[in-house]
């Protein structure tokens, strides 16, 4: 993911659009056009197979932009559960521990202009999401999904645990906008980050967009600007944008 950081939606909006359709073309030039045919949430996949190369694309098309790296940052979603076997990591070709891992997003962190990792280890290993906080979390902003689940009870625990310092918020995920919002109002009082966010297969409902910005929340994820049911949401924010 990309997060620009500039004071206004609308400029943040312009600067990632042209960032996306730079790297749509650097990946066309360099891939051909299977590269740039188009995920559920608007990414390209193109044949990769190392986290390095992909970060690398994605700073290029930051700079063709003509914007500095201070100015645009880098989110990563791993979902590790993904790639999680009995206790190890299938990554790149390789297995690794816990321990190995964190030793890769540290490496990465050092290496690329990264603000956020979300679910870096899988949703039950309570003691990477730990210990990644503890090593990184001055850097950068450790995020609780497939871990939190959007559950007030989940995100009681990860904060005893000092498991993470933000939460994605969603509301179909835990069922009721009012166990959305006591999440919401947990993580704040836990001095965390939220992040509202869609789900795949997603409709051209915008409430989202009026959610993120009623709670107060630092980042919204409505994916790639490139289909109608996540342009919907930025086009919702422009308009509250313009209101306010």
């Amino acid at each position: 993911m990309i997060l620009p950081q500039f004071k206004s939606f609308a400029k943040n909006l312009q600067v990632g659009t042209e960032i996306y359709h730079l790297l749509k073309e650097i990946l066309k030039e360099n891939f051909g056009k299977g590269a740039i045919n188009l995920g559920d949430e608007g990414g390209f996949a193109p044949p990769l197979s190392r986290t390095g190369e992909a970060l690398s694309l994605i700073v290029r098309a930051i700079k063709d932009s003509g914007h500095f790296l201070a100015e645009v940052k880098i989110g990563l979603d791993c979902a590790a559960s993904q790639f999680s076997r009995n206790g190890k990591y299938k990554l790149e070709g390789a297995v690794f521990t816990r321990e190995g891992l964190l030793n890769f997003y540290q490496n990465l962190v050092k290496n690329y202009p990264i603000l956020l990792i979300e679910d870096p280890f899988s949703e039950e290993d309570w003691q990477g999401f730990s210990a990644l906080t503890k090593l990184l979390s001055k850097k950068v902003t450790i995020v609780g999904d497939d871990l939190l689940v959007t559950n007030p009870e989940r995100i009681r625990e990860a904060n005893q645990k000092k498991a993470c310092t933000a939460t994605i918020l969603k509301v179909n995920q835990i069922g009721t906008v009012s166990e959305a919002l006591e999440a919401a109002k947990l993580a704040k009082e836990f001095g965390w980050k939220i992040i509202v966010s869609h789900r795949s297969g997603e409709t051209n409902d915008d409430f989202i967009a009026d959610l993120a910005v009623g709670i107060g929340a630092d980042f919204i994820k409505a994916g790639a600007p490139a289909r109608g049911e996540r342009v919907a949401k930025y086009n919702r924010l422009l308009r509250i944008e313009e209101e306010l």
